[in-house]
């Protein structure tokens, strides 16, 4: 939990998932699947620039926003848990 507290910020993508997932080999791999990261790079591809440039926060409610079809207004981040709910 704290390792992934500094990382919060934009540009911190790799970073912040490694320190999730315990290994930064195991984040890339997981940001090429998604499509973040160019297949054998830690190059972003444009889709992976527009998520670094997201804070924790804005990534959270995003994923919950496009999850319940419902606007990024109607939810809001829990740090503690890394998750958006509704308001």
């Amino acid at each position: 939990m704290m390792a992934t507290m500094k990382h919060m910020g934009r540009g911190s993508l790799i970073d912040r998932l490694a320190a999730q997932v315990g290994s930064r080999e195991m984040a890339v791999g997981l940001l090429q699947q998604r499509g973040h990261l160019y297949p054998g790079s830690e190059r972003l591809t444009p889709e992976g620039q527009k998520r670094n440039m997201m804070t924790a926060e804005e990534r959270a409610i995003d994923r919950a926003s496009k999850r319940a079809n419902k606007p990024e207004s109607a939810f809001k981040y829990d740090p503690k848990t890394n998750r958006a709910i509704r308001k």
